[in-house]
């Protein structure tokens, strides 16, 4: 079964990502994985309210996944998995491609400035799969005709 790689973060474009790897894995028979990486700049304090930061931001990231799973489960009938890492997010997303083989598509949003999406397509020669960049401004009527 092949996985669709979508990154979670706070941009408008990543619904759309969001949307096109649902309706895709639905029509293909594949399946979901939601990776949410943490910036490690967010716990530079000391080490007991970093903790607390840290579990903060793991509460937020599961809240927002919840909301996008749901929509997933009603409408597309597909389970996602929430994958959540520290570090630097793109060598994560990177090392979470390179490190679970069951991931066969890597889909990121694209906005107008999106310094991601500029990393990734420099390391694409080097990526185990194949990216796919879903316009942040297309419609969910085209995008269900693309899938």
């Amino acid at each position: 079964m092949r996985t669709f790689l979508v990154v979670l973060d706070n941009s408008s474009e990543c619904l759309n990502a969001m949307r096109f790897a649902a309706m895709r894995a639905s029509n293909t028979g594949g399946a979901v994985e939601i990776l949410a990486v943490i910036p490690p700049e967010e716990f530079n304090h000391w080490i007991g309210v970093g903790a607390i930061m840290r579990e903060e931001a793991r509460e937020r990231i599961e809240a927002h996944f919840e909301v996008f799973a749901k929509w997933m489960r009603d409408k597309h009938a597909i389970e996602p998995k929430l994958v959540i890492r520290e570090g630097e997010v793109v060598p994560e997303i990177l090392a979470q491609v390179r490190e679970d083989p069951d991931i066969g598509v890597l889909v990121l949003g694209a906005g107008s400035d999106n310094p991601i999406i500029t990393q990734l397509t420099r390391a694409a020669s080097t990526l185990p799969v194949p990216m796919t960049i879903v316009p942040g401004e297309m419609s969910k009527e085209r995008l269900a005709e693309v899938t």
